[in-house]
């Protein structure tokens, strides 16, 4: 495969916070002298996959992507937000010029074409002109949302290296048995994190992908090759996975050390019907055996800095109850050096195929209050921005107003 050569660039980074004023200050009643709140995660991701997010649509001019992008971090600052999660690697592609990806089909409608600007530059440069921490967020196995690879641009590793794809449930995806393939989307992302000087390195929930009914993810060969000495293939599976959040946990060490290495698996770890150490839910999914996510060992090895695990479930909900689960988390995180965030839907708030609990304005709010009585808990991550920006319900600006008075750094 060829690649092209690499293009340094230069990112000064700027300071993310004002200077502590001086010790005769008085202090303010939450101890801090400064005005500002503890610090605590105010973060919200911003999704480019499928234009979820931003840009609003493919094929928009750098002008207009520039300002749409602006207005998303402008709105984090307005809501007193501390963090914006940038998805920069959505489908095997990339937001910056990649010598190992093409461009972005998101951009401008046509994957590998140049939209004449590098969005993740300009994303790390302008959130810390605002005082912002920007957290690149990648998705290691998704290569795309549909099965034919000679859609993808030419030249894409997935063409050059056919077997290295599965195609499952009518989409492509990167075979995470494959020693090569963990060992090239590593170098994928993590060019990235050397280039740029971002402040988190982020994954989402997307490992093994989810299960669609009546199909087998087809890794017969790569099971053949590597499975010897594993119980069985679930056992084998979750290992690759550990592998990979080991080996890019070390490798972001190597690269830019310093820089926390967060993921935001989906919120059910194990039911306690199948494990004691599960959680008291009746989940449908659970990561341990159907995304082959070991995400409470991540957290119990102190594997990952950090783990905001999507509850995106009402107080109440009798499958996932929102107020079991915190208190699940909590527990796994304490003693642990992974700090411990809760993923919040605020996508949901006001959407009318919802439960009735999400038709309130206060849900949300009522989330943050719960989780205060858990140490263990020191932020929130808000999905997304677009549902940021419509607040359809005015549940956000209920958070701003209940719990963000006053700005607040992020935890070291």
């Amino acid at each position: 495969m060829g690649r092209v050569s690499r293009r340094a660039f230069a990112v000064a980074a700027l300071s993310a916070f004002t200077m502590m004023p001086p010790a005769s200050a008085a202090p303010k009643r939450d101890g801090r002298r400064d005005g500002r709140a503890a610090s605590e995660m105010r973060g919200v991701w911003l999704a480019t996959v499928a234009n979820r997010d931003w840009p609003s649509k493919p094929g928009l001019t750098a002008t207009q992507q520039r300002a749409e992008l602006i207005t998303h971090l402008d709105r984090a600052v307005r809501n007193r937000l501390n963090t914006v999660v940038f998805q920069v690697r959505p489908t095997a592609d990339a937001l910056w010029p990649s010598p190992y990806e093409p461009w972005s089909q998101y951009l401008t409608g046509t994957q590998g074409k140049d939209p004449g600007w590098d969005p993740l530059g300009t994303a790390v440069e302008e959130a810390h002109a605002r005082g912002l921490k920007l957290h690149a967020w990648f998705n290691p196995y998704r290569v795309a949302a549909h099965a034919d690879p000679t859609r993808l641009a030419d030249g894409h590793p997935a063409r050059m290296n056919p077997d290295w794809v599965v195609t499952y449930g009518g989409k492509l995806y990167y075979n995470p048995g494959l020693p090569e393939v963990r060992a090239f989307v590593q170098h994928a992302m993590l060019d990235a994190v050397e280039k740029y000087p971002v402040d988190g390195v982020h994954f989402d929930d997307y490992f093994y992908p989810y299960p669609v009914a009546g199909q087998s993810f087809d890794d017969d060969l790569a099971y053949d090759e590597y499975g010897a000495g594993f119980p069985n293939r679930a056992a084998w599976r979750r290992d690759n996975i550990d592998k990979l959040v080991r080996e890019t946990a070390d490798r972001i060490k190597q690269v830019r050390p310093g820089t926390p290495f967060g993921i935001s698996p989906f919120g059910v770890w194990r039911n306690a019907a199948t494990d004691s150490r599960g959680s008291d839910t009746r989940a449908g999914v659970q990561t341990y055996d159907d995304l082959h996510a070991d995400t409470r060992k991540w957290v119990r090895e102190s594997w990952i800095d950090y783990i905001v695990p999507q509850l995106y479930w009402n107080i109440g909900f009798a499958a996932a109850d929102y107020a079991k689960l915190v208190p699940w988390w909590a527990e796994v995180a304490r003693g642990t050096s992974t700090q411990l965030y809760v993923g919040e839907a605020l996508y949901k708030a006001g959407d009318p195929a919802q439960p009735a609990a999400w038709q309130d304005p206060a849900e949300l709010s009522r989330h943050l209050t719960l989780a205060k009585e858990h140490a263990q808990v020191r932020g929130h991550v808000f999905f997304a921005a677009k549902d940021m920006a419509t607040d359809r319900i005015g549940a956000m600006a209920r958070v701003v107003a209940d719990h963000y008075g006053q700005p607040a750094p992020p935890p070291r």
